[in-house]
């Protein structure tokens, strides 16, 4: 099973929501301690085609992450865990 397999199984109609599901998957990574503190986590682009979704979806992903304390986006740089 690879890293995007449970957001493309993810039955779109259901309950819960993309965006979520990914902010979700991401923070099991930093809780896990897979993403350490100052790790960039991968790039918009490079989501999307992880997890088979949009751009816009990814996107919305990382602010959920942002609103939730996780990781910090440097303008040019990237988004870190903090």
């Amino acid at each position: 099973m690879t890293e995007g397999d449970d957001i493309r199984n993810l039955d779109r109609r259901g309950p819960e929501l993309v965006y979520a599901a990914v902010a979700d998957a991401v923070a099991a990574q930093i809780a896990s301690g897979e993403l350490k503190s100052g790790d960039r986590i991968p790039g918009e682009l490079e989501m999307a085609a992880t997890y088979g979704i949009a751009r816009m979806t990814v996107a919305r992903a990382v602010r959920e992450l942002r609103e939730r304390g996780l990781v910090q986006t440097v303008r040019g740089k990237g988004t870190f865990v903090i």
